[in-house]
């Protein structure tokens, strides 16, 4: 079984966000990036299915080269190669098209990512990819199991689970409870050692195209000044909630 893991570079969640000067784009000075959590998720339950079942895992980014240490360390966490391509992400069909155009081309048997990335929250590579393939797609999967050509996700709905099974190939989008928090890899020095001689394959865009372009970046507001209100002063507090906080 052949497995393509899709991973994403993204800020560190202690990372403080700016913006340039004029606002137009995301200002990418002092970034400390991880993989992104959600895609993690992915990788581990990837290498899990390696050990259980011979899996081969590549992993793919879509980016420039200043990804390669993230996706350096997937290979570390235990990936068998990965494949770059070189390209800038502007927005999520060029790079949904991209990831596609490698999958059509090496014929996975299966395509897991996260459902989204904690930095533009999109949500839409991993349905664009599965269209684009003509695959099903599972999303938000909090459990999977594959039996020969058929996968079987779980994934959580109001109210509840729903339990799906989906002829190979597929695309699964999983998330929190994809694998437990304690089984996610961190790579050991044997891992990183081996990471720096596993393939790592760039290739180059089969499109320029962009849907969406952004225009600019706004921060969010800083937070207002905090009032203390005795508990004695209700009549106090009901007038803030109705005339400043205009909750009530």
């Amino acid at each position: 079984m052949k497995i393509l893991v899709c991973i994403s570079s993204v800020p560190d969640t202690t990372s403080k966000i700016n913006f340039t000067a004029d606002k137009s784009a995301f200002d990418k000075n002092g970034i400390q990036w991880v993989i992104n959590p959600l895609d993690e998720f992915a990788l581990t339950k990837a290498v899990k299915l390696q050990e259980s079942q011979g899996a081969t895992v590549t992993v793919i980014n879509v980016g420039d080269t200043a990804t390669e240490p993230v996706i350096r360390k997937a290979l570390a966490i235990g990936a068998n190669d990965a494949v770059r391509v070189n390209l800038e992400p502007k927005d999520s069909y060029s790079t949904a098209k991209e990831i596609a155009a490698v999958a059509q081309n090496g014929g996975y048997d299966l395509i897991l990512c996260g459902k989204e990335s904690i930095d533009y929250n999109g949500g839409s590579v991993p349905g664009m990819v599965a269209q684009l393939l003509n695959q099903p797609f599972v999303n938000a999967s909090v459990g999977l199991d594959v039996n020969g050509s058929e996968a079987t996700a779980v994934r959580e709905i109001e109210g509840g689970k729903e339990t799906i099974s989906v002829k190979l190939p597929a695309v699964i989008a999983g998330q929190k409870g994809l694998v437990d928090e304690k089984d996610l890899i961190i790579p050991n020095m044997r891992g990183i050692m081996s990471a720096r001689t596993k393939p790592l394959q760039v290739v180059e865009p089969t499109s320029s195209e962009v849907k969406v372009q952004g225009v600019s970046y706004d921060s969010v507001p800083p937070r207002a000044a905090v009032k203390m209100v005795s508990p004695d002063n209700l009549d106090e507090l009901v007038r803030l909630l109705h005339e400043e906080a205009k909750v009530i």
